[in-house]
């Protein structure tokens, strides 16, 4: 038992949320610099443009990065659209943009667990669910952010899977998952 008491001690909850953070920024980076100029391009977004909207290129492109967390976008007061995915595109994205999210996640349970100095598989998935929290904190706030409104219609990522699937799921699978990798791959 007092080895387990020294080792959850040890566990980096500030560091790894840093890095879950950081993983997220990443990760909509990746997913920016894959699909921002197709969406540019895009039907919808020059329609946009056609009403006198803003170009909503860094929301619909949350879109992909949470379609890429398998979390659909919601659209209220449009006729003909319910909740809908746009990592395909209008002519198909690169499906590179599914692994973005679980690899970048694997390599920050992975640093954080060596940076922990997790010694086994169970304090290496400890260690790298400290990813989490700072992951979460920003899926949340990106369902939010992403918001596209035109008058009485919307369309955002779903709240719930957003928040459970991109902000809880994800990162506790893919952060405790390179977690153990560090943990069983330590001297």
């Amino acid at each position: 038992m007092a080895h387990s008491e020294s080792s959850l001690q040890n566990v980096p909850l500030v560091q790894g949320s840093v890095v879950g953070f950081l993983t997220w920024v990443l990760g909509y980076l990746f997913t920016y610099l894959i699909a921002s100029s197709e969406i540019r391009d895009s039907q919808l977004s020059r329609f946009l443009e056609f009403l006198g909207e803003d170009p909503a290129t860094f929301e619909m492109v949350g879109w992909v990065f949470y379609n890429a967390h398998f979390v659909d976008v919601v659209f209220e007061g449009v006729p003909f659209f319910g909740a809908e995915s746009f990592l395909g595109g209008e002519e198909g994205f690169t499906m590179l943009l599914y692994a973005i999210p679980p690899l970048l996640l694997i390599g920050a349970g992975l640093a954080i667990a060596r940076y922990g100095g997790a010694r086994d598989a169970s304090t290496g998935a400890v260690a790298g669910l400290t990813v989490v929290p700072g992951y979460l904190v920003l899926s949340i706030a990106g369902v939010f952010l992403f918001e596209v409104t035109l008058g009485d219609a919307s369309g955002a990522p779903d709240l719930v899977a957003g928040i459970f699937l991109a902000g809880l799921v994800f990162p506790a699978l893919f952060g405790a998952l390179g977690g153990v990798l560090a943990g069983s791959t330590a001297d």
